[in-house]
């Protein structure tokens, strides 16, 4: 908070300086970094419930009011192919199957760094169609708070039940078996 109002008062941007400060923190002090970690538990998930409180009371009713039908299409976009392919691109050579790079791609980044990146672009920038830009944003968020809440559970079971039948079927599982049968 003193890197972030200390930045803030000097006219930089508060957000970078709060980053940066966390940065130092965890690479010095593991004492405090351990009691950052027990507070992001606990309190963070309340700080997250009253940003999504925040942004469906205030801030999803004004953009709504600027949203049009191309900017809904690029918000299921955004929500989709534009989030999607960057995720399974970052995850060429690391291996993970199909399923996996998929999974990861739907429920990967989103949230609430998407509302605050878009609050920063509005008080930060002079950039043309900004209520336009806004609209988009908080719409694409709307749609992963509903699609990725109503999708979780069944994703989630479906993708446990996958991970189990590779793991029963792959060829380290067969070598384990035949070593534990060996040893009975």
């Amino acid at each position: 908070m003193v890197a972030y109002g200390a930045a803030e008062s000097v006219g930089g941007n508060g957000f970078i300086a709060a980053f940066c400060a966390g940065l130092t923190v965890g690479n010095v002090s593991q004492p405090i970094c351990r009691a950052i970690h027990e507070f992001a538990d606990a309190e963070g998930q309340l700080l997250t419930l009253l940003v999504f409180l925040f942004f469906g009371a205030v801030l999803l009713p004004q953009a709504y009011s600027n949203l049009t039908f191309t900017g809904m299409f690029f918000a299921i976009l955004a929500l989709t192919v534009i989030r999607m392919l960057p995720v399974a691109i970052s995850l060429i050579g690391t291996r993970l199957r199909g399923d996996t790079r998929w999974f990861i791609g739907w429920f990967g980044p989103r949230g609430v760094a998407s509302i605050v990146f878009a609050l920063v672009l509005l008080k930060e920038f002079d950039v043309p169609n900004r209520q336009d830009i806004f609209a988009i944003a908080m719409a694409t968020v709307a749609l992963s708070v509903f699609c990725h809440g109503l999708t979780a559970y069944p994703l989630a079971k479906w993708y446990a039940i996958r991970t189990e039948r590779v793991k029963a079927t792959s060829p380290t599982a067969e070598h384990c078996r035949g070593t534990l049968k060996r040893y009975q």
